[in-house]
């Protein structure tokens, strides 16, 4: 099976330009902690809660006014579409990621593949034998490398 049979296609995202504000209202309504952050098609960066509140809102900066681009990842961790999806979930276990962006061989972000993803297909085997690599590692960690615990 390849990733792009089992991920998400349809996906939210911000812009660089896109205040921080805008990012968290989309996380709420979607009720996610991570979004790609996208120049057109193009994958630039991810933007997770921990980002706003730790780089933004700690640092005393105006969520109607801080851009998504001053503190967003940079450094993005993804799988390609056609990788086969035990390929994704070993790099998942190992990067200690629960969910990752698939761009596609030019580069272009065409949708997220998460532990939830797998397990609503038929790699929930996978899916379990990921998350228990990322636990057996030392926790769940944000595309920056922040430990989640």
């Amino acid at each position: 099976m390849y990733v792009s049979d089992c991920m998400t296609q349809d996906v939210s995202v911000v812009g660089p330009d896109d205040t921080i504000q805008h990012a968290a209202k989309i996380m709420g309504q979607i009720d996610a902690g991570i979004l790609p952050v996208a120049d057109g098609d193009r994958l630039v960066g991810m933007i997770t809660d921990r980002d706003i509140a730790v780089r933004a809102v700690g640092e005393g900066k105006i969520p109607s006014q801080c851009r998504v681009g001053d503190v967003m990842t940079t450094e993005v961790r993804y799988v390609f579409d056609d990788d086969m999806i035990e390929d994704a979930a070993d790099s998942m276990s190992e990067l200690q990621l629960r969910r990752l962006p698939v761009v596609s061989r030019e580069k272009r972000l065409v949708g997220i593949l998460s532990l939830g993803d797998m397990a609503q297909e038929d790699e929930p085997r996978q899916a379990g034998e990921t998350l228990q690599g990322i636990t057996r590692k030392g926790g769940l960690h944000t595309q920056d490398g922040a430990d989640l615990g």
